[in-house]
């Protein structure tokens, strides 16, 4: 059946010398993958610069239920960035957020709510001109609503721990060791005050921040079972020096 549709890029590899998989999250379809045989030709409708990491595209394919792989007839960008791809701290925040999407959706079926959020805060990150220091933290926490994830963070009181498994404050340590100690627990609901139009008010050193990320990525790793260690992670600790 052929049909034209929407979706957005998270991963490409090669399959061979003329061709390349790419996974993406569909508007209609969730999660699919497609095989793209790119010619070298500049004219034709299938270039491999519209593959890269969270590109919206509008394209047409022969989409075939039973199929593993997808036939990609042709493509464009239905959104053209500004400056995700040459901003050297957008682009790392972009790998980032492609990886991690890639294995928090492996299996994630149509979802027009999810789709809307990815779509809007792959624009605000082009679009925007103060910081984005914080724009991952608010990503990741936010993201948690649209799979079921989303924390309990209400009653908490100065002191309490956060129980990681339960997603949920308490005032006892848990019986286990996946658990926010108090002095950092306070932070969360900070985190979830936030929001892309406010972060640039919420101060926070790298560390701070790094050690943010390593919490919200654990509490996804517990939650998402197989999610491995993200290998963008490293990349996204060095930037901002404050």
């Amino acid at each position: 059946m052929i049909e034209r549709t929407c979706g957005i890029v998270l991963r490409t590899i090669k399959y061979n010398d003329t061709s390349v998989v790419v996974d993406i999250f569909t508007e209609r379809q969730g999660r699919v993958s497609y095989l793209v045989k790119l010619p070298r030709s500049k004219r034709s409708a299938l270039r491999s610069v519209f593959f890269q990491p969270l590109s919206i595209l509008e394209y047409e394919s022969d989409f075939r239920p039973r199929l593993n792989l997808q036939r990609m007839k042709e493509a464009r960008l239905a959104f053209l960035f500004q400056s995700l791809p040459y901003d050297p701290h957008k682009a790392s925040i972009a790998l980032f957020l492609a990886e991690f999407l890639t294995h928090a959706l492996h299996e994630e079926m149509e979802n027009a709510p999810l789709y809307a959020y990815l779509t809007h805060s792959i624009r605000w990150l082009d679009s925007c001109e103060r910081t984005t220091a914080n724009f991952h933290l608010v990503f990741l926490m936010h993201l948690s609503r649209f799979l079921g994830l989303y924390p309990n963070l209400e009653h908490y009181r100065p002191g309490d721990f956060f129980d990681l498994r339960a997603a949920c404050f308490t005032d006892r340590a848990p019986l286990h060791v996946d658990v926010v100690r108090p002095e950092e627990a306070a932070r969360l609901g900070t985190l979830m005050r936030m929001n892309y139009d406010t972060m640039h008010l919420f101060e926070m050193s790298r560390a701070e921040r790094n050690r943010c990320v390593e919490i919200i990525l654990f509490y996804y790793r517990l939650h998402l079972p197989g999610f491995p260690e993200l290998k963008s992670l490293e990349v996204l600790r060095e930037l901002y020096n404050s």
